[in-house]
């Protein structure tokens, strides 16, 4: 069997500089090396995010796959490089830098690395002509985030991107990202511990109540990281509000959780009763391993939860340690 995790995201070990690539004023990302092993993702003066070799460097995240018994590593952007703020030209730019740059990390183990491309979804024409040269060049499949600005994932523009994903067959990884800020969420890191399950929740019902699954066609692949944030948890409410205020729910031909198959969710969620949860609303075929490496809010070992939840089956724990994934990314198990 063939052990593959769909989330894990990568950072280069320095790119050219984004203001000058692009034209493009404000504060732009760059990284503050500090030592062969270490640096910091910065936002002008901000430190946004320290990391360590494992973000760009091959051997060192092989040699983790190899302790954590992972054979296949999906590899995503970091989100914070998504751009989608900015003007579309200047998005496409950095997109095409960093699937680049992607690319050259993947490079040294192409069975094991299987490389996902971002695009500038603020843009749908640009975003698809992105996502279609990416996959000539070798990436396998794209991450999104979950919104761009005030418009979520049943946004016209969207939903012709995510309906070229279909065409083309791509998988798509939908990320939280640019949690709100508020003075009762900039503790504790409430943005990433209460925003981020929050934010793929409103995603996830916005396809839903938007009639996206409705017109998009079901060979569509998506999965939500996270486990679907706190989506799982309340099906039965949405689905009780879909029944009991019609006149301002039953905007979808179906009520949520009859969707359910429509979409993967990965399994980092870090404990049994919750991954319990999950397969009890998905089912064994639709959770997928995953781990966010290399950051700390990530699973270490990766699949721990997994190998040691004692309500699995063996034939179930080996769906979600790669058979399912093998589906998503079209991929014969080994």
């Amino acid at each position: 069997m063939t052990v593959i995790d769909v989330h894990s995201h990568y950072v280069p070990r320095g790119w050219p500089d984004l203001a000058a690539a692009t034209g493009g004023d404000g504060d732009w990302p760059w990284l503050r090396i500090e030592s062969e092993r270490d640096a910091t993702i910065m936002m002008g003066s901000a430190e946004f995010r320290r990391i360590r070799q494992t973000s760009w460097q091959a051997e060192a995240r092989l040699s983790d796959m190899d302790a954590d018994g992972v054979d296949v590593q999906v590899v995503s952007p970091t989100p914070v490089f998504f751009s989608y703020p900015r003007p579309a030209g200047q998005a496409a730019k950095v997109a095409r830098i960093f699937n680049d740059l992607a690319l050259e990390i993947c490079a040294p183990a192409p069975q094991r690395f299987v490389p996902f491309c971002q695009v500038p979804l603020q843009d749908p024409d640009a975003a698809c002509a992105e996502l279609d040269r990416c996959l000539a060049a070798g990436h396998r499949g794209v991450e999104i985030g979950n919104h761009v600005g005030d418009h979520d994932l049943d946004h016209p523009g969207i939903v012709t991107f995510l309906q070229h994903c279909a065409e083309v067959d791509a998988p798509v990884f939908v990320h939280p990202w640019d949690m709100p800020s508020a003075p009762r969420l900039n503790r504790w890191m409430a943005q990433w511990l209460t925003g981020m399950p929050a934010e793929t929740h409103l995603s996830i019902l916005a396809l839903i109540l938007g009639g996206v699954f409705d017109r998009v066609p079901d060979t569509l692949r998506l999965c939500f990281a996270h486990g679907g944030g706190s989506f799982p948890f309340w099906v039965g409410r949405m689905d009780n509000a879909w029944h009991g205020r019609p006149d301002l729910i039953a905007t979808s031909e179906h009520p949520p959780s009859h969707y359910l198959d429509r979409f993967f969710v990965d399994s980092v969620v870090f404990s049994e009763p919750a991954l319990r949860l999950l397969v009890d609303t998905f089912g064994p075929g639709r959770v997928l391993l995953g781990s966010d490496y290399p950051y700390p809010l990530g699973e270490r070992p990766a699949g721990k939860v997994v190998r040691e939840a004692t309500f699995l089956s063996e034939p179930d724990r080996a769906l979600i340690l790669g058979g399912n994934a093998a589906e998503y990314l079209r991929q014969r198990p080994g």
